[in-house]
């Protein structure tokens, strides 16, 4: 059997990935129609989580026994516009329970697809239907929160498109999910999924990254003078991932789905923790038949070329790009922040960080308190009640020697300050990336009732102490 070459950004330099293929994600059949008297639109798909091959590396290498949403790797990308209503019915075709959660959407409770704090676990042979409203446009994506960092790391994520009523005018619309995986020689997926190492660390990081579900053989053509709007999905369990796009200066529009001030990226690299998502214009300023790497040098020992741009010979679309347009706001409601609810959120625990009162098992802590991800159902208390319509300020205190992006259900917050400094966009995030002892302060209107959960996206630890939740009534 050959050997899976692919296995490490160090050892990838044949893989430099990209191709017109990108643009063929699988899209899911959906069926839409009238829905109430409010004039949305109801738009309905099915999802069936299974095991399924895939050819995850090159075709001279084995096909991958992967998990997988109707057979895809990502799964399928479901679109719907602002406003719409989606109905998604879910089959377990699995071995095990799972549940969707569908990441940054804020949806009814009932429907955030938690086990044991918002819903049941599907069990194997059973079926759920989700349905909710779509209030904000952006990017997001779906994926389990059932035993999530092994179900992730074998497959089960997909994105979900919003578009906006009146989307901004480009030559293309590109959907770039970002993976990777742990494999071993012969293209399986390694097993050792829950160990103490990748918990206590840096999560299990994989050996062979992919983009749109497959360690990439070939360049992304493109044309000068064209302008591609660019969605970024880090659908990693744990891997962060830092884009360089070399000779080009893309202009970010939107952070986790919301629009943002159109800036170009800090020290040019668009930087995504696992769950975060970027929307970037990209205009191609490069000459005919030239080509540019984009390089991935967030962990710097292990740099590697993700992605060539290949520039076809045919003349330029046009010469000059304006600066875009920032996108439409969704409909958020600002926290006051003279009358805001102030807490801090403490984040302990970790290799080379304090454990002690750590139970055994766990890893990590908030606010000193070690949550599992809810798997078994042993119930937990939620770490703040607030009340409906409440405005809140979280400090959030890393103090661990680890990256953690930190996600909040069902709520978007402006992130106001790092390390005491103003953040110069303000940005509306769901996940917010803090850096090994770095503090942040977050704030948003608690306008969503029910339980919900906030942890860190590094599933790992999430499923060793990095979770608690924050009650709104």
């Amino acid at each position: 059997m050959k050997r899976v070459i692919a296995r490490g950004p160090t050892a990838r330099r044949r893989f430099l990935a990209g191709a017109a293929g990108l643009s063929v994600l699988p899209l899911l059949p959906l069926r839409g129609s009238a829905a109430g008297t409010t004039g949305e639109k109801l738009v309905e798909a099915r999802l069936v989580a299974a095991p399924a091959r895939v050819q995850l590396v090159p075709s001279e290498y084995p096909a991958t026994e992967a998990w997988t949403y109707n057979g895809a790797l990502p799964g399928p990308v479901l679109r719907a516009r602002q406003g719409d209503r989606l109905r998604v019915h879910v089959e377990n075709a699995l071995a095990e329970q799972t549940t969707v959660h569908w990441h940054g959407i804020r949806l009814p409770n009932a429907m955030d697809g938690v086990p044991f704090i918002t819903q049941r676990p599907i069990e194997p042979g059973a079926s759920f239907t989700y349905e909710f409203p779509l209030p904000d446009a952006g990017t997001f994506f779906y994926h389990p929160h059932q035993r999530s960092y092994e179900q992730v790391g074998r497959g089960l994520a997909g994105a979900l498109i919003v578009e906006e009523r009146t989307p901004p005018e480009v030559d293309r619309d590109v959907l770039w999910v970002l993976g990777d995986y742990r494999l071993n020689a012969d293209a399986s997926i390694r097993g050792g999924f829950g160990n103490f190492m990748d918990f206590s660390h840096a999560g299990r990081i994989g050996n062979s990254v992919t983009l749109n579900g497959r360690v990439q053989t070939e360049r992304f053509r493109v044309r000068a003078g064209e302008r591609i709007r660019l969605r970024l999905v880090n659908a990693a369990a744990a891997r962060v991932f830092a884009l360089e796009f070399r000779g080009h200066s893309p202009w970010v529009v939107a952070l986790d789905g919301h629009p943002v001030e159109p800036h170009r990226p800090a020290n040019g690299a668009v930087v995504l923790g696992p769950a975060m998502r970027a929307d970037l214009i990209l205009d191609m300023t490069a000459s005919p038949g030239s080509h540019h790497a984009v390089h991935d040098g967030f962990y710097p020992r292990q740099a590697y070329v993700f992605m060539e741009l290949q520039y076809s010979d045919e003349p330029p679309l046009r010469s000059t790009q304006a600066e875009p347009p920032r996108l439409p706001p969704n409909p958020l409601s600002e926290p006051d922040l003279a009358a805001a609810e102030r807490h801090r959120v403490l984040f302990t625990g970790g290799m080379m960080g304090d454990m002690r009162g750590i139970q055994r098992g766990m890893a990590w802590a908030v606010n000193g308190i070690a949550n599992g991800c809810g798997d078994n159902g042993a119930p937990f208390e939620p770490m703040l009640v607030l009340r409906k319509g409440r405005s809140c300020v979280l400090e959030l205190a890393n103090e661990t020697a680890w990256h953690h992006p930190i996600h909040f259900h069902g709520h978007a917050f402006r992130v106001l300050t790092r390390n005491g400094r103003p953040t110069r966009h303000r940005e509306w995030l769901d996940t917010v990336m803090l850096e090994p002892r770095e503090r942040a302060e977050i704030a948003f209107v608690a306008d969503n009732p029910g339980d919900w959960m906030f942890h860190c996206h590094v599933l790992e630890h999430q499923s060793s102490g990095m979770m608690s939740c924050i009650r709104v009534g």
